[in-house]
């Protein structure tokens, strides 16, 4: 079991992400991106649940260049930062 609890859905989402760049989908993107009226509005029950711990995963468990703002977000994905 992690630290985190989340859902393990929502971690492996996030860890391709950061190992493959696949893009996420709509909930974990606006977490990424910073947008919190649009996270909340398009979390599940679990996720809305596990906000605080999946911020707390991005934030002291996956790279800095690859979340932050709707820039960083794209720049990653396309292979523009690096870890």
């Amino acid at each position: 079991m992690s630290e985190y609890d989340m859902p393990e859905y929502t971690k492996k989402a996030l860890d391709l992400y950061v190992s493959d760049r696949i893009p996420t989908g709509g909930f974990l993107c606006a977490v990424l991106t910073n947008d919190l009226f649009e996270a909340v509005g398009r979390a599940d029950i679990q996720n809305r649940y596990a906000l605080f711990q999946i911020c707390n995963y991005i934030y002291n468990e996956i790279p800095s260049t690859c979340w932050g703002s709707p820039e960083r977000v794209r720049e990653w994905l396309k292979g523009g930062e690096e870890t």
